[in-house]
């Protein structure tokens, strides 16, 4: 049967070379993203960051930061301390903008020329730069070494947390630029250095023009998502629905056509290869986790709607603070807001689709509790009050 090209937004596709079920996709997306199959523990942290191509930093830390609990909920307990060195040692990473502040892993430096390039193009930034304050940072980090904000004269000049100070200013553009590079987090304060000491020579180099490093970008995006419409792939690594445009058809991507998605998708040919098979991972998400970032696509395949409620109003919130969503069975069947007192991890509110995510989200309490070194979990409130008992007398 032939099929006609389709048009997205002016964009003409080929013909999908295969249609796939709304289950087959979802399967595909889980074993892209680690979640489906068994886990590649040899390759440890550092295989699920290459494996994801970035991993989002957030400030916001109940059981752990995001950043943990990525590595976590592929993996199980792996050491904090051990996910942290993972990251920030033997010079593996580097933190830039990606789809957020990310980890990205190092060998990705040349891909974000691009990105480097537009920041140095930019013709108007929120900051002033005082004349000096620029150079005066580099030369501090190239005699002094590696150093923070605090280290470089302080982040702050004293009034709101945005009145950044003049080498905060500085460094931060620096980052930008690509000329100092963030190297680890110490006490969540980024730690600078010269790109030309923390990337290696066979990297530093920004010689790629913007087709190639966009075209490797989608191709990586494609990968780490399995399958994904044209939003979906571009906003992994946030870029513009056009620069995807210019370079999907060269990307290694193949067009697809999922069932009851409205939109034309692409599929990573080596997901395609084989039928996804495996054990299912039970799990609490980070709602910062690549699985669920973005909320239509999430509303696509799992049929769950996604928010982070930090920074919603308190009495405007529905499922709590840092509701994180329970994965289990390849679905999202419920989600908690878990807070910890002491040695409690207390589950403030839990959100349970059906009686049938009980015992997964009791596992998923338990594990996570015994992760963050808590030997006991409390449950505060459930929205379905009848399954209170169960999940009590699960968790026992």
């Amino acid at each position: 049967m032939s099929v006609a090209p389709s048009i997205v937004r002016g964009m003409t596709t080929p013909p999908p070379t295969l249609e796939l079920s709304a289950d087959e996709a979802r399967r595909i997306a889980l074993r892209a993203q680690g979640f489906l199959g068994a886990p590649d523990r040899r390759g440890g942290v550092r295989g699920v960051l290459r494996h994801l191509g970035a991993v989002q930093l957030d400030t916001i830390s109940v059981l752990a930061r995001s950043h943990e609990l990525i590595p976590y909920a592929r993996l199980g307990a792996v050491g904090r301390k051990a996910v942290e060195d993972a990251y920030w040692t033997g010079g593996h990473s580097f933190e830039y903008w990606s789809h957020a502040a990310c980890i990205l892993p190092v060998e990705e430096w040349p891909h974000f020329a691009f990105r480097r390039r537009a920041y140095r193009a930019r013709p108007q930034w929120y900051h002033d730069l005082p004349d000096g304050a620029y150079d005066a940072v580099i030369k501090q980090l190239r005699t002094e070494g590696p150093l923070t904000a605090t280290g470089l004269g302080g982040a702050n000049n004293g009034g709101e947390w945005w009145d950044w100070s003049a080498s905060k200013v500085a460094v931060e553009r620096a980052l930008m630029y690509g000329e100092v590079v963030c190297t680890e987090r110490r006490s969540w304060k980024r730690v600078y250095d010269l790109a030309e000491r923390a990337i290696p020579d066979s990297l530093l180099h920004d010689d790629l023009d913007d087709t190639e490093c966009l075209r490797r970008l989608v191709r990586l995006a494609g990968e780490s998502l399995g399958v994904g419409t044209r939003t979906d792939i571009a906003d992994y690594h946030r870029i513009k629905g056009e620069q995807f445009d210019a370079v999907v058809a060269d990307s290694g991507l193949v067009p697809v056509t999922v069932q009851g998605w409205a939109k034309p998708a692409w599929a990573d040919p080596a997901a395609l290869a084989s039928p996804p098979r495996g054990r299912h991972r039970t799990t609490l998400l980070s709602p910062f986790d690549s699985l669920i970032w973005e909320r239509p696509r999430t509303e696509r395949i799992f049929g769950f709607t996604h928010r982070l409620e930090a920074y919603v109003p308190k009495q405007k919130r529905v499922h709590g603070y840092f509701a994180m969503p329970l994965l289990a069975g390849g679905k999202l069947l419920g989600r908690v807001d878990p807070a910890r007192e002491g040695s409690t991890l207390v589950a403030r509110q839990v959100s349970l689709d059906t009686p049938k995510a009980v015992a997964p989200m009791a596992q998923a309490l338990r594990e996570a509790a015994e992760w963050v070194g808590c030997d006991s979990v409390r449950v505060e409130r459930v929205d379905r009050p009848e399954l209170t008992a169960d999940l009590v007398k699960a968790l026992d």
